[in-house]
């Protein structure tokens, strides 16, 4: 029999309120997956509650206590013991706002290796054309910045060239961005090397044009072209790498003893979610490249241009970083006895 029923409650109150907070957070995202360590940690924090409920049973003085308990330990049951499909209609704004931004915080790492190969391309092109000028021919696929960057400046504040119809060309970008970037998941097969070799050649020819645009003095016209559609279009063919390195790592497997199959099948939707959302954030890019960062000085200050990537970029740090996040319903801890 427990006679010390304030020091009781005092321990065991920590692991009631996080049970009901993990309650909470299933409640309201009733569609979202948990890692096996969360789903143990809920019902480690289940079974704590019901052994607390079976020892404070017989206490008259516990009333008030048995009642919470009784009804925490219910709505667990339910929750953790409930064998129906839950059938959760796909809501499409809930989903990009909620679920994508969780499901690429839960794979940061691979993100920011994704990244890191990039920024090692880039620095490997920026090295590669200040030692030898002719490597822009080898560097540079696209023909129209093969050329002297001043005269090309020129001739986009001239109004010289045109990226033809604002709808057509928008959709070419998506196109030949989406492709790009489903190329390097999709290399995530080679077991992840495909993946860094494409962001690492990604980022030299970014570093290559950064540097030739810069050394020619055309630093404001680089910042006013790029940043508008780059602030959302690079970060999209990095989660694409994210997502690359994540298949590679499954089929890898490392120390997982787990079979493959169900590697890739507990993988499979966040492969999924990732798409998706780098998919909506193409067409964004695409949008703004085609209807705004064609348009270079006097027609749009290169300042104006400027300015909105640079809330662009700001706005999607915030949205990948807080979207899905609510107050009441905070990440599971991870798995350790209180």
């Amino acid at each position: 029999m427990i006679v010390d029923l304030p020091g009781f409650v005092a321990r065991h109150t920590p692991c009631f309120e996080e049970l009901s907070q993990c309650l909470q957070r299933i409640e309201q995202a009733p569609d979202q997956r948990f890692t096996i360590e969360e789903a143990e940690r809920v019902h480690y924090l289940y079974q704590r509650a019901v052994s607390a409920l079976g020892q404070i049973s017989s206490l008259p003085e516990s009333n008030e206590l048995r009642r919470y308990l009784e009804a925490l330990v219910a709505r667990a049951h339910v929750e953790l013991h409930d064998s129906r499909r839950r059938t959760t209609p796909f809501r499409p704004i809930r989903w990009f706002t909620g679920v994508f931004p969780r499901t690429f915080r839960r794979h940061l790492r691979a993100f920011l290796i994704a990244t890191l190969v990039t920024i090692l391309g880039a620095l490997f092109g920026g090295f590669a054309l200040s030692v030898d000028d002719t490597a822009k021919e080898t560097l540079l696929p696209f023909s129209h910045l093969l050329g002297d960057p001043r005269e090309r400046v020129e001739a986009e504040e001239s109004g010289e060239m045109k990226g033809g119809p604002h709808g057509t060309f928008a959709s070419y970008l998506f196109q030949n961005n989406l492709s790009v970037s489903i190329r390097t998941l999709a290399f995530g097969l080679f077991w992840g090397i495909g993946s860094i070799v494409l962001l690492f050649y990604n980022g030299v020819i970014l570093g290559a044009v950064c540097f030739d645009y810069v050394r020619a003095g055309e630093s404001l016209f680089l910042a006013g072209w790029l940043l508008p559609h780059g602030a959302t279009e690079i970060p999209s063919i990095l989660i694409a790498g994210q997502a690359g390195l994540l298949l590679g790592r499954a089929l890898i497997g490392w120390s997982d003893a787990t079979a493959l199959e169900d590697r890739l099948r507990a993988l499979a939707p966040d492969l999924v979610t990732l798409t998706g959302g780098l998919a909506i954030l193409l067409v964004f890019a695409a949008i703004v490249e085609s209807f705004l960062s064609q348009y270079h000085a006097p027609v749009l200050p290169y300042s104006l241009k400027i300015a909105f990537g640079v809330v662009e970029l700001l706005g999607l740090v915030g949205f990948l970083t807080f979207g899905g996040r609510t107050p009441d319903s905070p990440a599971l801890p991870s798995r350790q006895h209180v």
